[in-house]
This record gives structure tokens, sequence and C-alpha cells, in this order.
């Protein structure tokens, strides 16, 4: 049983809430030095960062019970309601348990054809030659996959424009969090909540018409939208706002995370020629010609390696808070009810007395032999516990798919003029875009 209190950084609540808005990846790293359990001063709660992969598992499996989401999801809910990433207890357990089968491998499976269809209209877009910013590439491209696989619609270019703009003007609000001002804050008309209320309503306008559209057809459909409206949720239809709350929750988190991971895949591999000719080289020699299938993807080691490192260096949910609703003994110490215990994935993939040169891109990281020797929770892209990301086998097949797909037609090259800076928001985003050129590979 714990008794001690972890050790603090010495850094003051006004310095810590500037470095938080200013640079939050450099201040967990600044805490994680301290220990692996280490206090970070802050004005409105206390804060705790874990960071070793069996106390990392006790906060988000073993002693999940003694905690809940943190303030950054419970902002969320102005935003996604009473959904599945933001509920609790009794109604994130039926959420859950009535969203899982559309995320069934099975049911997986059957949306690679999807992928792959969308990828090649993607590719199909592209000048030899030609420059693109890879980061809104990969938002639309993602954008179309979801409306396509969980709701049977086709985005609208002027529709997936204004997604994107929303989604960037929703993230920058999550920068205030730990502020001791937001409960004041949020309810002035100040411009940036103002912005906040006009994303809101691309969102709903989007999802709410969707919803019309599909109760108009009998949402007789096996895509998401059709499921949720056809559930029974204590043995009576969910409302349309309980729908809109879980639809608009998978289609924001379906496509900004995976469209994420795959922008840094793409900025690694022109940084790095040897991986990117053994991608190559994999993909010339299982798919020759033609495009991928979803048989394809246990073949494809290399293919996997290269989005496992993406994810590694550029995890899109780089940290994620947990509140204590108990006093919880951890290591040998005491983290008090009501306290804020935040886990980074950004620090455990880059921690070297788990990853040797943790720093650089390497695939040889993900072979069996490689994978037997780490602490099992040293990689956790997708969360762990009853709150993992539920999407992590579509999430997966995806990414692997999409790389197969435009890789064997593709390979990019990074604008030599182009800064590359991390925005570290809900997501983790290149700050300043990905401007690429695109230089084929094959008709």
């Amino acid at each position: 049983m714990g008794t001690a209190a972890p050790p603090s950084a010495d850094i003051s609540r006004v310095a810590a809430l500037r470095a938080l808005r200013s640079d939050p990846i450099g201040l967990l790293e600044r805490v994680s030095s301290v220990g692996d359990v280490a206090a970070l001063p802050m004005p409105r709660f206390p804060v705790f960062v874990v960071d070793h992969p069996d106390l990392v598992w006790d906060v988000l499996a073993t002693g999940n019970h003694d905690f809940m989401k943190g303030p950054t999801m419970q902002v969320a809910k102005r935003l996604l309601g009473e959904s599945l990433l933001t509920s609790e207890g009794d109604v994130h357990h039926r959420r859950r348990r009535l969203i899982q089968p559309i995320f069934h491998h099975e049911r997986i499976a059957a949306y690679a054809s999807d992928m792959v269809a969308q990828g090649e209209t993607a590719s199909a877009r592209w000048v030899d030659g030609g420059w693109i910013d890879m980061q809104q590439e990969m938002a639309r491209l993602t954008l179309d996959i979801v409306g396509r696989t969980l709701f049977d619609t086709d985005i609208e270019t002027e529709d997936a424009r204004d997604v994107g703009r929303a989604l960037t003007d929703v993230l920058a609000q999550f920068n205030r969090v730990f502020s001791p001002f937001l409960p004041i804050s949020e309810r002035l008309p100040l411009p940036s909540t103002r912005r906040f209320a006009r994303a809101r309503d691309v969102f709903d306008r989007m999802i709410y018409s969707m919803i019309a559209q599909r109760r108009a057809e009998g949402a007789g459909g096996a895509d998401l939208l059709s499921h949720l409206l056809r559930a029974s949720d204590e043995g009576s239809g969910m409302t349309d706002v309980q729908v809109r709350d879980e639809a608009i929750t998978l289609f924001l988190a379906g496509h900004e995370t995976t469209s994420n991971a795959l922008t840094w895949t793409w900025y690694l591999l022109s940084q790095h020629a040897d991986a990117e000719s053994s991608l190559h080289a994999e993909l010339d020699a299982v798919l020759g010609d033609r495009a991928p299938t979803v048989a394809d993807v246990p073949s494809l080691p290399v293919t996997r390696a290269v989005l496992s490192e993406a994810m590694r260096l550029y995890p899109p949910a780089w940290a994620m808070g947990r509140r204590a609703l108990e006093d919880h003994a951890l290591d040998r110490y005491i983290l008090p009810k009501g306290s804020i215990i935040v886990v980074a994935p950004w620090l455990l993939h880059r921690d070297e007395r788990w990853w040797t040169e943790p720093e650089t891109f390497r695939l040889d990281r993900w072979t069996d032999d490689a994978v037997s020797t780490r602490p099992r929770h040293a990689f956790l892209p997708f969360g762990g516990g009853p709150r993992m990301c539920i999407g992590e086998g579509f999430a997966r097949m995806e990414g692997e798919l999409l790389i197969a797909t435009i890789a064997r037609r593709w390979r990019f090259e990074l604008d030599p003029g182009q800064e590359i800076a991390l925005q570290p928001v809900v997501t983790l985003r290149p700050k300043h875009g990905m401007r690429m050129r695109a230089v084929a590979r094959r008709g």
C-alpha cells in the first residue's frame, strides 16, 4: 500500500499552465524525468503523470474501476454529447455492447474493398511531380472512407471542407481544459466560443441530415447509422439525439486519428529511404500491378511495421487523462481522489528503457522476436483496458490497406521548405500542414 506523495516537477503552477498551452509535450517530458509517477503543479486540481508500462496498465485496465475519463472528455461532451467516448458506467457499457457488432472482424473485413476503392480514387487525383498538402489529402480520404463504410454515404467535397474547418476550430478549444477560467470563459460570447458553436452546427447539420434520410429509407441497411436507428436501448428505440451523439463521435474519431497517422507515415517514409525501399519491394512482390485486398493483409508485414513505427513516433492519441474516483495506490504512492492522471503514449513510445534509439524510425522493432522482448504495454496507440478504442481493428486495417494501395503507385518527397512542428491538441497533428511532391512509381 502506497503512502508517499509522488515527487513534483520543479515548476510553478502558472509556468506549468503556460507550458501546457505552448508546449504540452515538452512539459510532460520535463515532468516524467522526475520519476515514473510525478506531480505536475496545476491551478484547478492535482495532476500526476504516469510513465511506466506496468503502472499505466494499472490505471487503464487493472485498476480502471477507480477512475473515470479526465477533463478533456468532459469538455468534449459539449460537442459529442453522452456518447461511447464520453459516457461512464452503465451508459458506457450499454453503448459499447450496442456498437461492438459494427466492428466485429468479419464486418470490418467487408469494409476493405471500399477502403481500397477510396484510396485508388485519391491516387487518381494526384499528378506526377505535383504538390499536395498531405494532411488535407489524408483527411479528405479518411472522411470519405468513414462516410462510405460506416454511414453508407458519399461526403460531398464542400461538406468535407466544412468538416475540416469545423474540426480544426473544435480541436483548438481543448488547450483551455486546465485553465482556471474555463468554467467562466466557455459561457461568454468570445470569438473562440462562437467558433465552437458554429463548428457544432456544421456537424449537427450533416449528422441530422443523414439520420433523417436513413429514417425515411427505413433504416434497413448494414451500416452503422442504420444499426443505431434499429437498436434498442433498454427496450426502447434510441432517440435522434442519442443516435446523433454516437454517430458524430464515430464520424469524427473514425477519420481524424487515421488521417494523422497516415500523414506522419508519408513524412517518415520520405525521410527514410531504406524503409521506403523495403515497403516498395514488399508491395511489388505481393501485389504486382493489382490493388490489395483484405486477404493480402497477413502477407504484408513490412507495411504493418511501417504503420506501427509511425504510430510509435507520432501516436495520434498522444496523451489521455483519467480522474481518480477514490484514493488509488500506485507503486509506492497514493493518488488522491479527484486528481487527474495523465498517461502519454508519446512518453511510453520514446522511452529508451523499452526502445533502442527511440527517436529513430526502425522497422526491425516489429519482428516477433523484437516485440517479445519489450514490456507488453510499452506500445499503446489505441489505449488499453475496457475503454480501449473500439475501432482499433478498423483503423489498423484501414491504415495498412491505404499504405499498400497508395505506395504501390506513389512515393512522396517533402518540400525542403516545409517546417515540421507538432500541434498536440486532442490528436497529434502537423502544425503547418505537410506539403509534399507526388512521384509516380507506376501508371
